[in-house]
C-alpha cells in the first residue's frame, strides 16, 4: 500500500466511522430537531468520506469507493479509536464530537492548503460542514455542562472516559512524515497546542474539568481496534457482504 493510499483512508475511515456511529441516533434524539440535526451531520460525514474514499480508489487503482468501505476487514480500517466508541447517552456523543470536531476543524483547514489539489480541494469543500459540526458539538457541552447537578455530571465523567483516546489525533509515524516531507500531509503534532487551548476554553465555560494525563489508547490508525468497530461494520457492510455485487 502506498503512502499516499494510506494517508487518505485514514481520513476516509475517520469520517466514514464516526458517520455510521451518528446515524445510529436516527430517530433516537432527545429532540425533533437534534434528531435532524444529528442525521444531517452523519450525511456530511459519510459524504466526506465518500469524496476521500473516490480519491483512494483512483490511488488504488483496482477497488471501488464502495469496495473499500464495505469489503475490508477491521484490521484494514484505520480510523482513530475515538470514533468506532459506542454512543452511549447524548452527552456523551457530544463530548466526543467535541475532541474530534476540533481537530478535524484544525486539520481541514492545514489539510486545504496541501500540494496534492484533490486532498485539497476535499478538505476546502468539507470545511464549511465542520465547522458547523464544532459549533453544534461545542454548544451542547457548554449548555450541558452548565446546566443540572446531573447533566454536569454525565458529561463530565463522559470526558473523563474519553480523553484518553485524543492523543492519537497528534501522532506522527512514517507515513506522515513522507507526507508532510512532500507537502502533501498535515504536520499534527503542531495543531496541539491550539487544540488545548480551544478544549480547555471550552470545557471552563462549561463548569467541567480538564481530565488529567492518563495512559492514553492508540493504535487505530495501523488497524489495532477494539472489538466495537467489529460490531459496527458487522451491520454496516452487512448487506453488500450478503449479496455480493448486487445492484439496485
Amino acid at each position: 500500500m502506498s503512502n499516499l493510499l494510506k494517508y487518505t483512508l485514514r481520513i476516509a475511515d475517520n469520517s466514514l466511522i464516526l458517520g455510521q456511529r451518528m446515524a445510529e441516533w436516527c430517530s433516537k434524539g432527545p429532540t425533533l430537531e437534534e434528531d435532524i440535526a444529528m442525521s444531517n451531520i452523519a450525511l456530511d460525514l459519510f459524504g466526506q468520506a465518500n469524496g476521500f474514499l473516490e480519491y483512494a480508489s483512483k490511488i488504488d487503482g483496482q477497488k471501488t469507493a464502495d469496495d473499500l468501505a464495505f469489503k475490508r476487514d477491521p484490521s484494514n480500517f484505520y480510523n482513530f479509536c475515538l470514533v468506532e466508541v459506542e454512543n452511549g447517552h447524548f452527552g456523551n456523543t457530544m463530548i466526543r464530537s467535541l475532541l474530534f470536531d476540533t481537530f478535524y476543524l484544525l486539520f481541514y483547514k492545514e489539510l486545504s492548503k496541501s500540494k496534492d489539489e484533490n486532498l485539497a480541494a476535499l478538505a476546502f469543500k468539507s470545511l464549511k460542514e465542520i465547522k458547523y459540526h464544532f459549533r453544534h458539538s461545542q454548544n451542547w457541552v457548554i449548555r450541558l455542562g452548565d446546566g443540572t447537578k446531573e447533566s454536569n455530571k454525565k458529561v463530565q465523567e463522559s470526558l473523563n472516559n474519553l480523553w484518553k483516546y485524543t492523543d492519537e489525533f497528534f501522532e506522527i509515524d512514517n507515513v506522515d512524515q513522507i507526507m508532510i516531507d512532500q507537502k502533501i500531509g498535515v504536520n499534527t503534532s503542531l495543531l496541539k497546542k491550539e487544540w488545548t487551548e480551544i478544549i480547555e476554553s471550552t470545557v471552563d465555560e462549561a463548569k467541567l474539568i480538564k481530565p488529567s494525563t492518563i495512559k492514553m489508547i492508540t493504535g487505530g490508525r495501523d488497524g489495532k481496534h477494539s472489538n466495537k468497530l467489529s460490531s459496527l461494520l458487522k451491520e454496516m457492510q452487512y448487506l453488500p457482504r450478503k449479496y455480493p455485487n448486487a445492484k439496485w
